[in-house]
């Protein structure tokens, strides 16, 4: 399905690994790129949904203090934004797929080593590893599926953001069944380790077959450094990353207590939230296709504010008797993951800004969204009650909406750049 995204195509640093070589064989190593891609997509979840769904058995099993568990819940969004600065720099010194395949590496060590720790302190700290390599996977990704289909954007970026949210729905569902199957929390979570080794393997082969550095940079003189920090565009969509970021967290770590204290009953109440889960899919398959075949991504940015708002206000009035409705549009809204994910591809020229700014609004994003869970327990447990939460999350959704209309313009990165470099 051929997308086109902007009217003038950004230039494209063509892969080592098929200069030179025929049709036959660029097919297999573009074939081997996307599978590589889809596999690490449905890693970059588990080792932290799992996590979730087996913390009772954790704390139990290493001691851990609550203070210590909320620390362990947080630490995803810590450890995005403190490693996510780094890849685009190593990315541009060694080429983003070795940069993925060292990610891909720690990641696994980190779910070998994690099983094995005998305390909460070495647990973290394992843990750490892991969500190092994630963090360089959630930037590198969109780096990769920029210079390799470049006009393909809205596809390959629907595609890797559905696979990675199913990564994320299968361990959440399967982690316990798995753990009381194969005697504990430890194995279980040793499971995960064995699924990581098949994100590694194409990359294996991706960084064997290329003569050069495949994905990178461009070449150091031909163009001025890009630098994010210094343009509007790089602080707008890293406002919008982590605002919607902030929205997801809430909902996850939250939604299921809201509908509970509207008297639905627990199970019921984490049907729902995973209804939310569920919708998702859909939206990050087809929303990035559609959007990404137009100019202009800011209509899709109001249309999904739009149904978080109805969604929240929703839950304040008719709670219960609306459930259902409001759960389907929270999900949709969560579409905005995937819309910022493609506007990170669609708004750079090349696969050196596309990394630059993929690090810097991850950094920043999830900087911002760590902060989102724990306000909202604060507020809760100041008002007794979850209006002033909510409205919180509506408040929140203001500067989500005018980051996204500023980055949702048709502009690139690097002429920003240039401007401010004069």
């Amino acid at each position: 399905m051929p997308e086109t995204t902007q009217d003038q195509q950004p230039t494209r640093t063509a892969p080592a690994a098929e200069a030179g070589a025929g049709e036959p064989g660029r097919r297999r190593a573009r074939w081997l790129i996307a599978a590589g891609i889809l596999l690490v997509a449905l890693n970059l979840r588990p080792a932290i949904t799992s996590v979730g769904a087996l913390l009772d058995q954790l704390q139990s099993g290493l001691h851990m203090s609550g203070t210590t568990a909320g620390l362990l819940t947080t630490l995803p969004a810590l450890c995005f934004g403190a490693f996510s600065g780094l890849a685009p720099r190593l990315a541009a010194r060694f080429g983003a797929d070795r940069v993925l395949l060292a990610a891909m590496a720690a990641l696994v060590a980190g779910l070998v080593l994690r099983p094995l720790a005998g305390s909460a302190i070495v647990f973290i700290a394992v843990s750490v590893l892991c969500l190092a390599g994630i963090a360089a996977g959630n930037v590198t990704l969109p780096v990769l599926v920029r210079t390799y289909f470049p006009s393909r954007l809205g596809l390959l970026t629907g595609l890797y953001t559905t696979v990675l949210n199913l990564g994320a729905a299968l361990a959440s569902a399967v982690a316990v069944p798995a753990a009381s199957a194969t005697g504990g929390w430890r194995s279980g979570l040793a499971l995960w380790a064995a699924i990581a080794v098949l994100g590694l393997l194409p990359w294996l082969g991706a960084v064997r077959s290329r003569r050069a550095d495949a994905v990178a940079a461009a070449p150091a003189g031909r163009t001025p450094p890009v630098r994010p920090s210094r343009t509007r565009l790089g602080w707008a969509l890293a406002v919008y990353m982590g605002m919607q970021s902030l929205q997801a967290y809430v909902v996850f770590g939250w939604l299921a207590k809201i509908f509970a204290s509207a008297g639905f009953s627990s199970s019921t109440a984490g049907l729902l939230v995973s209804l939310v889960v569920a919708m998702g899919m859909p939206i990050a398959f087809f929303l990035p296709a559609l959007a990404g075949r137009t100019r202009d991504q800011r209509p899709y940015v109001v249309l999904l504010v739009g149904c978080y708002v109805v969604g929240y206000v929703g839950l304040l009035v008719a709670p219960h008797a609306g459930a259902l409705v409001w759960a389907l549009l929270i999900g949709i809204g969560g579409g905005a993951f995937p819309l910022a994910l493609l506007m990170v591809g669609l708004r750079a020229r090349t696969p050196a800004g596309t990394a630059g700014l993929s690090g810097f609004v991850q950094s920043i994003g999830y900087l911002i969204a760590a902060v989102g869970p724990l306000l909202v327990g604060v507020l809760h447990d100041a008002t007794g009650g979850w209006l002033v939460p909510v409205v919180f999350l509506l408040v929140m959704l203001v500067p989500q909406l005018f980051g996204g209309l500023v980055a949702g313009r048709n502009r690139y990165l690097e002429d920003e750049s240039a401007s401010e470099s004069r």
